[in-house]
């Protein structure tokens, strides 16, 4: 599976479909109930995505990125102490957040997010923010990522695994400003594998990346 958040994007495809069959039926009434909202969302009408990012990369060569303030992020991969591996981890850490301003900006081209995939990845990333922006959905709450393994090649490639916490990470739809609060289970933890390739600015891009929710690796 070459995409980030695949328990998310399960729940909005699932929810999406839910309200294609009330739709269907007829039915005025709200199904969801408050199991649909968490404290402090808005539910009385669009919000706001998002401040608009800056663009410009930054002195080294990177993008700046500006995520909206319910957009939280845990990163325990502490430094190795090895250059190019705490490198590895430091862009790793840029393009999540790359991604995410993606889905904030409705935007399934934006360049912070390209900036750090290419090829297979920057394809299947592509897809995976589309489905965000077709159902008019972002995402909300607070993420942890943990568990690093990260290896160095001497040609310029590397490998990185992690995981991903999910269980307090939602999807908010932009039209109603609801808020789809999702159960904690063992797929609310996710395993990803990347590839990456050093580029001519010195930043670490992913080519590849594979993930896989309720990995037994992951699991508190």
């Amino acid at each position: 599976m070459n995409r980030r958040r695949p328990t998310l994007l399960a729940a909005l495809a699932l929810t999406a479909a839910a309200a294609l069959t009330l739709s269907a039926c007829g039915s005025d009434d709200d199904s969801s109930g408050d199991n649909d909202k968490i404290a402090g969302a808005d539910t009385g009408g669009p919000t706001p995505s998002a401040s608009p990012t800056a663009s410009e990369p930054s002195k080294a060569g990177r993008p700046q990125l500006q995520l909206p303030a319910d957009l939280s992020y845990t990163f325990e991969w502490p430094k190795t102490g090895d250059k190019e591996k705490d490198a590895v981890l430091a862009d790793s850490e840029q393009s999540i957040k790359a991604v995410d301003l993606a889905i904030v900006n409705q935007d399934a081209l934006d360049k912070a997010y390209l900036y750090y995939y290419e090829g297979e990845a920057a394809a299947g990333t592509q897809e995976f923010i589309q489905n965000y922006v077709d159902k008019k959905a972002v995402i909300t709450g607070s993420y942890r990522f943990y568990a690093p393994e990260v290896a160095v090649d001497e040609d310029g490639t590397a490998s990185f695994t992690y995981c991903e916490d999910q269980g307090k990470a939602y999807v908010k739809y932009l039209e109603t400003g609801k808020v789809r609060e999702t159960k904690v289970t063992e797929k609310s933890y996710v395993i990803y594998h990347t590839s990456l390739r050093k580029n001519s600015d010195g930043a670490w891009e992913i080519q590849k990346v594979a993930s896989q929710s309720g990995s037994s690796k992951c699991q508190p």
